[in-house]
C-alpha cells in the first residue's frame, strides 16, 4: 500500500500536476520570451511577457526594461495612449535611469505620430514639441536630444503652415486685420522658417487691402457730405 502511495506520488511530481517540482518561469525567462516576440513584432504577445514581470517579479532587475519595452510596443501597435502611460510612469518610477532620455523622446514622438493636417486642431503638435524641448533642455549631450532638434523643426514648421493657412482664411474672409495678427505671429516666433517670406508677403497684401478699404470709406464720407455743401 505504502509502495503503491509513493508511486502514484511521484508521478505527480513528474507531470507537474501542482506538486513541489513544477518549474515557474523566472523573470528572465519572460524577459527573452518577450523579447523574441518584440523582435518578430508580435507585440501583443510581448505586452503579455512583459507585463508577467512587472506582476509576479516588480524587484527584479528586468522590470525597469519590461515597463519600457511594453511601452515600445504600444507605440508599435500605435496604441499611443498606453504608450505614453507607458513612458510617463517609467520616467516617474525610474527618474536617474540612464533611458530617461529616451523615454522622454518617444513620448514626444506618440504625439508627433497623431499630428494632423495644418487645417485641423495642433493640441499634438505642441505637446510633441513641449516633450522635444524638455529633452534638448535636460539632456542637451543625448544622442536622442539630436534626434529631437530636427522634430522640434518640423513641428515648428507645422505649426507656422498651420498659422499661415488661419490667417488666409481670414484674408478670403476679407477679415484684414485678424489675418494680419496670424501673420505677425508667424514673423515673430518662427523667423528662421521658409513660412517666413510667405508672411510678410501675405502681410504687405494685407496692409494694401486695408488701404483700398481706407480710400473707399474715405471717399464715400466726402461724397456723403458734398451732397449739403
Amino acid at each position: 500500500m505504502i509502495r503503491v502511495f509513493v508511486l502514484v506520488f511521484l508521478g505527480a511530481c513528474a507531470t507537474g500536476g501542482g506538486g513541489p517540482n513544477r518549474l515557474e518561469k523566472t523573470a528572465a525567462d519572460f524577459m527573452k520570451e518577450g523579447m523574441d516576440f518584440y523582435n518578430d513584432h508580435y507585440y501583443l504577445s510581448a505586452v503579455e511577457s512583459f507585463q508577467k514581470i512587472i506582476d509576479r517579479y516588480p524587484y527584479s532587475r528586468y522590470c525597469s526594461e519590461a515597463e519600457l519595452k511594453m511601452a515600445d510596443s504600444y507605440y508599435y501597435l500605435k496604441r499611443y495612449d498606453e504608450a505614453i502611460d507607458g513612458y510617463t510612469q517609467f520616467q516617474r518610477l525610474h527618474p536617474k535611469n540612464p533611458n530617461i532620455p529616451y523615454a522622454t523622446y518617444q513620448k514626444g514622438m506618440c504625439y508627433f505620430s497623431q499630428v494632423s493636417t495644418v487645417d485641423r486642431d495642433q493640441s499634438h503638435t505642441l505637446q510633441a514639441k513641449e516633450q522635444f524641448e524638455r529633452l534638448i533642455k535636460n539632456h542637451p549631450e543625448s544622442e536622442y536630444a539630436d534626434k529631437a532638434r530636427w522634430k522640434l523643426r518640423e513641428c515648428d514648421i507645422i505649426l507656422a503652415k498651420s498659422e499661415l493657412y488661419v490667417g488666409d482664411f481670414y484674408f478670403r474672409m476679407k477679415q484684414y486685420r485678424a489675418a494680419m495678427v496670424r501673420y505677425r505671429y508667424v514673423l515673430e516666433n518662427y523667423p528662421d522658417l521658409g513660412q517666413y517670406h510667405q508672411a510678410v508677403e501675405s502681410l504687405g497684401k494685407c496692409t494694401e487691402k486695408m488701404a483700398e478699404e481706407q480710400k473707399r470709406a474715405e471717399k464715400k464720407h466726402s461724397g456723403f457730405f458734398s451732397i449739403f455743401n
